[in-house]
């Protein structure tokens, strides 16, 4: 007998929004208000709608009176450019009653509807009481059900684990999780541990993550077919950051357990291309630790070696990311990838310049850039190409060692960051830096206040164009 189909559900242990195509099911009409206003609707419909005031603007609900106090269906509002929300239907998983339902729109492709309403189905309800959600979409046969699927349990993962706190997310519960969506898959994992980093010449690592109770680590699965292209993704595990020994204010703390965020989103991009088998020789490095205050902790003004040989001048100890990034960046290097990828919560500089929704990318790679633009421009999956402007490579030279992990100045942050990063990078024939948020302060209709999935769908789509 054939063993039954792994699922990414399963995985994450989350039931799917989805139902297959139910004949059933009530529906949602969602219209524009030109939409409600021609004469599609049935004239009771109509009638019953306007003298309930319902105008179709953007995110509005009626629902629908039938025989005997049943309901009929439902009625949706998509404003007057249903384009600028694309996601819209995710506030349909709050709105409407339990219940298993079809949504019907000419305004909007049906993979957005049917996307928008399984992303708004999430909650994060592991620390209080909750009943689970008992409102399905029905799924409509021509849509991939998988390929919805897997983007769903892939943002849901990543959402979880930037969510759940560093008490219950640290170095040695990352590394499970890790160990857990490779077993899922059946790929390959393994993780070098405290002192062996340094045994292993992993210096930058175990520097900043030598300080916490807990060892830092780096992590390294391996999936897929040797001879295929070689992609490697690079995750910034740091699962919380105090900002060392330049301490951070409490205001600017109280988020730092999402500084994972880069690890979240690789392992839920991993989660796809394994669940979709894509034929690629597939490499995921983490390096995971915790940025903490102890006697050991390294200082301002210290000065480390890197796997690459490349001296760092610490001048700030709240500019850890890139230095455990640097050793990991290193080590990837040294296989001839066709593509690289690092993700990484990075700099504040990042969310001045484009905001907590637009997370930049910087490469050399012209055609990587216009790939990557054109699939986040596919999948509704925003993204914005910065420069790796070569004036400021000037800025990340250290007086005493070869470079500084945080320039003087305070301008440009994001840049230097990612020029800083690039030194690491020489062999890869295509290498992209992410700096993303992963995490949404105000509530969306496909999303609540919390950890977010950023580029992963964009990535995913040019990866499997690679295939």
């Amino acid at each position: 007998m054939a063993p039954a189909p792994r699922s990414p559900y399963q995985f994450i242990e989350r039931a799917s929004p989805f139902r297959p195509h139910d004949a059933d099911a009530l529906t949602v009409h969602a219209l524009t208000p030109d939409e409600f206003q021609a004469a599609g609707l049935a004239p009771e419909v109509k009638a019953f709608a306007s003298a309930a005031g319902f105008t179709a603007d953007a995110g509005s609900l009626l629902l629908l009176p039938g025989q005997e106090g049943a309901l009929a269906g439902a009625l949706f509002g998509l404003g007057k450019e249903p384009a600028d929300q694309p996601f819209l239907a995710g506030k349909l998983a709050r709105l409407l009653p339990a219940g298993t339902w079809t949504i019907s729109a000419s305004a909007l492709a049906p993979e957005l509807l049917a996307l928008g309403f399984g992303l708004g189905s999430y909650s994060f309800d592991s620390y209080r009481t909750a009943k689970p959600s008992e409102v399905f979409l029905s799924v409509p046969q021509d849509l991939d059900g998988a390929k919805l699927d897997r983007t769903l349990a892939a943002v849901f993962l990543a959402r979880d684990l930037v969510n759940t706190p560093t008490n219950d997310m640290g170095p040695e519960t990352l590394e499970r999780v890790f160990f857990s969506l490779a077993s899922h898959y059946g790929a390959e994992a393994s993780s070098i541990v405290g002192e062996d980093l340094l045994a292993e010449n992993f210096p930058l690592i175990h520097t900043v993550g030598r300080a916490s109770a807990e060892a830092p680590r780096l992590l390294e699965m391996r999936f897929g077919r040797k001879g295929a292209r070689k992609v490697t993704l690079v995750g910034k595990g740091v699962c919380f950051d105090t900002g060392g020994l330049d301490i951070k204010p409490p205001a600017s703390m109280l988020l730092m357990k999402k500084d994972m965020g880069g690890a979240a989103n690789v392992l839920a991009l991993a989660l796809m291309i394994m669940d979709a088998g894509l034929d690629i020789d597939l490499r995921v490095l983490v390096p995971a630790v915790e940025n903490s205050i102890s006697a050991n902790a390294f200082r301002p003004g210290d000065i480390y070696r890197s796997r690459k040989g490349l001296s760092v001048q610490i001048d700030n100890t709240d500019a850890e990311g890139r230095l455990i990034l640097a050793d990991a960046l290193a080590y990837a290097d040294e296989e001839a990838l066709d593509l690289m990828v690092d993700m990484a919560t990075l700099t504040g500089a990042a969310r001045v310049a484009l905001g907590p929704d637009l997370p930049p990318f910087f490469t050399d790679d012209e055609a990587l850039a216009a790939s990557l633009s054109a699939a986040s421009l596919a999948e509704d999956d925003p993204i914005w190409r910065l420069p790796l402007y070569k004036g400021y490579e000037k800025d990340v030279r250290a007086k005493v060692a070869d470079l500084t992990n945080a320039p003087a100045g305070g301008m440009a942050g994001a840049i230097t960051a990612a020029l800083f990063l690039k030194r690491f990078v020489e062999h890869s024939r295509s290498w992209v830096h992410f700096d993303i948020f992963a995490w949404v302060p105000a509530e969306k209709p496909h999303a609540p206040v919390g950890g977010e999935a950023q580029a992963i769908r964009a990535l995913y789509r040019h990866i499997a164009s690679l295939c």
